[in-house]
Order: C-alpha cells, then structure tokens, then sequence
C-alpha cells in the first residue's frame, strides 16, 4: 500500500510537471513567475527528461528513476532559491519546487522504506531523554527559561524575519490590511501566556523541560493539561501565526501551520509513543479524557487511576 502510494505521487508529479512546461512555453505570466529570466529551453532541456521523465518512470516502480527525481527536485529547488535571491526573480518556481522537493522525498521513503523514517529527525537536542529527576523546581525552571529565550528567539524571531525578508526579496508579499498587524499582537501575546504557563506546569508539576532531551519524569495533568493535552503545541503555532500577521507575511503564516503538520504527524506519535512506553494506564487514561487540540470547556479532575 505504501509503495501505490509512492508511485501515485511520482505519476501525479509527472503530470503536473508536464502542465507546467506546456503553461511555461504558452503563457508568459507562468514562466516569469516560475522561471524569471532562465532560458526555459536550456533549463527544459535537463528538467524534463530528470523531473517529469524520471517521476513518470518511479511511477512504474522503477526505484532508481525515483532517486532520480527527487535528487534532481532537491537541486533544482536550490538553484532557484539562489537565482530568486540575487535576482528577485523566480520566487513562485522556488515555492513549487521546494513543496515537491518535500513530497518526493516522503513519496521515495514509501517506495524504498515502506514508511518515513521520523525517528530519524529527531536528534540531537529533540531526542527523547528524561530530565535529572534529582534537580530542584528551580533548576528545571532556569533550564525551562533559557530553552523559552533560545528557541522562541530562533523560530519565533530570526527563522520569520529570515521568511518575510526572502518573501519580499523574491516578490512574493501582499499588501496587508492595517488592523493585521494588532491582531497579530493580541494572538501572540495571548499564545506567549498559554506557552508560558504550560512551561510553568511542566517544569514544577512534572520534574522536567518541554524540551524533548530533558522531558518530564511525571505525567503533568495540571495547569493547561487539564483541557488540551499539548498546551505547548497550540501555544507555539499560535504564536507562529501571530508573528506572521504582526509581519504582514502571508509566508510565516504558512510556516506556523507547516510546524504544527510537522509535530502532528511526526512528533506526536513518538512522542505519545514514549509515554505510553513510560505510564502505561496512566497516559492512556489521559488521553482518552482529553483531547490533543481541542481543549475542554471544563477542566475537572481528571482520573487516571486503575479501575
């Protein structure tokens, strides 16, 4: 089933690459665009026998020609992201592009893999390891604090300026009503406090960080966990699309969504995987009383215990 799948991708993106050179070669709008000042023969030349050639060929369960084209989408998305950069051209061609780069990638681990490998994304500091259970409630608060000031100051604030500066760079920006950018605000603020207090509940309730290589040594029910199960996630989405609308980049917003997929279906199930490995009953009487994003309109007691 997951080797159709990876082939039916690859047959779509044939036939969607084939569309493009056709709308490419007939309609200017769609080749400045997607292609800006690039000769489109000399760059067709290599593009159709490698992307929709190639893609065309995977389709046919021929795992070598999915290599190909996925190793050629990856190129060609960098060569476009540097042309688009110093040229201000070709900002659409590297969006697409860089979304095919993704699926094929995920398309060619279903046809050699049988799966995607998430657990190969998550290293270094994202690595499921346990906190000191030793430590004070202090020490796991300082150490909450200063993950709070790196990663919100990284993908909260350098990774979306770096977005908004390339969306305008390459010509991509839309003009933005004035009430945007408020509105932006009072989300991120509001996002920020939910952030905040799950960080709280987690490190004083749980003897650990939100950071995976120091998580809880306790299943945290309190605080925000009493309504939704992963306050942090919802906090930090929010937060993306608050920053997005504050920037008036359409970009970021896409960016906060593309994280929360990210951790929805790749995070998530290892993690809930841990706990479930840790707590037992515990964890799976939790999340059978409480949802993962929707939060309850009510936050009773909630019994975990053995009946």
């Amino acid at each position: 089933m997951t080797d159709r799948l990876g082939r039916a991708y690859f047959g779509v993106q044939a036939l969607a690459g084939l569309v493009w050179w056709l709308a490419v070669f007939t309609v200017p709008f769609v080749r400045e665009a997607t292609l800006g000042g690039l000769d489109a023969v000399a760059v067709a030349v290599l593009d159709v026998p490698l992307f929709v050639g190639a893609s065309a060929v995977a389709a046919l369960r021929v795992r070598a020609a999915a290599f190909v084209a996925t190793g050629w989408t990856l190129v060609v998305t960098g060569a476009l992201a540097v042309v688009a950069t110093v040229t201000g051209e070709a900002g659409w061609g590297v969006l697409l592009m860089a979304a095919a780069s993704v699926a094929s990638a995920v398309a060619l681990s279903l046809m050699v893999l049988g799966r995607v490998p998430t657990e190969w994304m998550l290293v270094g500091p994202f690595r499921f390891r346990r906190a000191d259970a030793t430590a004070k409630p202090r020490a796991h608060l300082a150490a909450t604090a200063a993950q709070i000031f790196v990663f919100w100051g990284v993908f909260l604030g350098v990774v979306p300026l770096g977005i908004t500066w390339l969306e305008q760079r390459w010509q991509l920006t839309v003009v933005a009503p004035v009430w945007l950018a408020p509105s932006g605000a009072v989300v991120f603020v509001l996002a920020s406090a939910l952030g905040i207090w799950s960080a709280v509940a987690m490190a004083t309730r749980g003897a650990g960080t939100p950071l995976p290589a120091a998580t809880a040594n306790r299943l945290v029910l309190a605080g925000p966990y009493r309504f939704v199960r992963n306050p942090m996630a919802v906090a930090g989405i929010a937060q993306g699309v608050g920053v997005g609308l504050m920037l008036g980049s359409w970009l970021v917003v896409v960016y906060a969504i593309a994280g929360g997929l990210f951790w929805n279906f790749v995070v998530r199930p290892l993690e809930e995987a841990e706990l479930e490995a840790r707590f037992g009953e515990e964890f799976r009487r939790y999340r059978a009383a409480v949802r993962c994003w929707v939060p309850r309109r009510t936050g009773p007691t909630i019994d975990v215990s053995p009946s």
